[in-house]
C-alpha cells in the first residue's frame, strides 16, 4: 500500500475494537466530582486544579488566600472558579478539569484545607503564578509574540 491510501476496516476488526472500548469501560472506576464542604456554596461554579502533591505545601505559603483542597495521594486538588483555564496555558506538571471531576483517582480526594467562609475558591491568577513560579514555566502573557 502506498503512503496516502487509507486501509478500510473489516468487521472483524470493527468488532475486536468495539470490544476493547468496552472492556475498558467497565474496568475504568467511574469518574467523580469533587463535592464542597456542608455550607459551601459555589456562585462561579467550580472546576479543579491537578497539582503533582510534592508541590502543595509550597504553594500553600505563597498564596493570599486558599480555598478548597483536596487530596488523592500523588495529586492535590485546588477548586478554582469555573472557567479559570480560559486565556490561561497551565504548566505541563498541571491538570485542570472543568466541573471538578476527578477521573482517574485511585481513591476518593480527602480534604485537607477547608477556608474560613463559605466560598470554597483559590484565586486561579495568584494559583497560576505560584504554580509558574514552582514549575520553572514563564506565565503565558509573558512570553515573546512571534510575528
Amino acid at each position: 500500500m502506498s503512503a496516502g491510501t487509507v486501509r478500510p476496516l473489516d468487521l472483524n476488526t470493527l468488532v475486536r475494537l468495539s470490544r476493547r472500548r468496552q472492556h475498558a469501560r467497565a474496568s475504568a472506576p467511574p469518574p467523580l466530582r469533587l463535592g464542597l464542604p456542608e455550607g459551601m456554596t459555589d456562585p462561579l461554579g467550580c472546576d479543579a486544579v491537578a497539582v503533582p502533591a510534592a508541590l502543595g505545601p509550597g504553594l500553600m505559603s505563597r498564596l493570599p488566600r486558599v480555598g478548597c483542597v483536596y487530596e488523592d495521594g500523588p495529586r492535590w486538588w485546588w477548586i478554582v472558579p469555573a472557567d479559570s483555564d480560559v486565556a490561561m496555558e497551565w504548566p505541563s506538571a498541571v491538570a485542570y478539569s472543568s466541573g471538578a471531576v476527578v477521573r482517574d483517582a485511585g481513591c476518593r480526594p480527602v480534604l485537607i484545607n477547608r477556608p474560613d467562609g463559605d466560598v470554597p475558591y483559590t484565586p486561579p491568577i495568584p494559583l497560576y503564578l505560584a504554580l509558574c513560579r514552582v514549575t520553572g514555566t514563564t506565565p503565558g502573557w509573558s512570553r515573546a509574540v512571534s510575528a
